[in-house]
């Protein structure tokens, strides 16, 4: 409860975590307690690992991974590798293999312009 008065940081006390965590500008980091963290990751403001509900199994992150800020894994049973960076303000629903850098690539585009 004191991490998150004090920094908005709310991990679940049920999620599991390695050594080694670093959470770099402590703003808006939410972690669901089915996730399981593994040594030495990096987690930037504004990231949720959170459950999608379908199931209890957990959402397994490997050693060494690099989560960039805004970003999004959501789901049940999902896998992220050792060594994988995460882009800033990606979304995640699948697994990452090992050794990866994962980006969500977004179009960006106006849907509807203003009449003067």
């Amino acid at each position: 409860m004191r991490l998150l008065k004090k920094y908005s940081v709310d991990i679940t006390l049920a999620a599991q975590v390695g050594e080694g965590l670093s959470i770099i500008h402590n703003v808006g980091i939410v972690v669901a307690g089915t996730a399981i963290i593994g040594k030495n990751c990096t987690l930037r403001q504004n990231t949720t690992i959170g459950t999608d509900f379908k199931s209890n199994e957990p959402i397994v992150i490997g050693d060494n991974v690099t989560i960039g800020a805004n970003s999004c894994i959501i789901g049940s049973g999902l896998k992220i590798g050792d060594n994988v960076t995460i882009g800033a303000m990606s979304f995640i629903n699948k697994d990452i293999p090992s050794d990866s850098t994962y980006i969500t690539v977004k179009e960006s585009k106006i849907i509807e312009r203003n009449q003067p």
